[in-house]
């Protein structure tokens, strides 16, 4: 699994390109922990090449709403596959989540 960071008209994106399992989901922690430290305000996680994702990977995100919400920041994904998004769905994430289909979507989330 990759993860890269880029920034994009003021908001912080995050592209994971590959699987998220229990190992590589440390770096996906990394990556947002570093995003809430530098006080970024509006980040997008880009799903578009995210093909897998374990219940270590889903414990990523639920592990930072609280945080997300204390400090005002907004966090939308987006891109994901009809299989990972099946798998939010189940487990009742893409009611705690914001989820979009499209990156232009996720922005609008953003900016409103």
């Amino acid at each position: 699994m990759q993860i890269s960071s880029d920034s994009e008209e003021g908001n912080y994106i995050i592209t994971i390109d590959g699987d998220v399992d229990a190992s590589s989901s440390i770096r996906l922690d990394e990556a947002i922990g570093k995003a809430v430290e530098e006080g970024q305000q509006q980040i997008l996680i880009d799903c578009r090449n995210l093909n897998y994702i374990s219940s270590a990977g889903l414990g990523v995100f639920m592990s930072y709403l609280e945080e997300l919400k204390a400090k005002s920041i907004q966090m939308v994904l987006f891109g994901l596959s009809e299989k990972v998004s099946n798998v939010f769905n189940l487990l009742g994430l893409d009611q705690l989540l914001n989820i979009k289909h499209t990156k232009e979507q996720a922005k609008q989330q953003l900016n409103g």
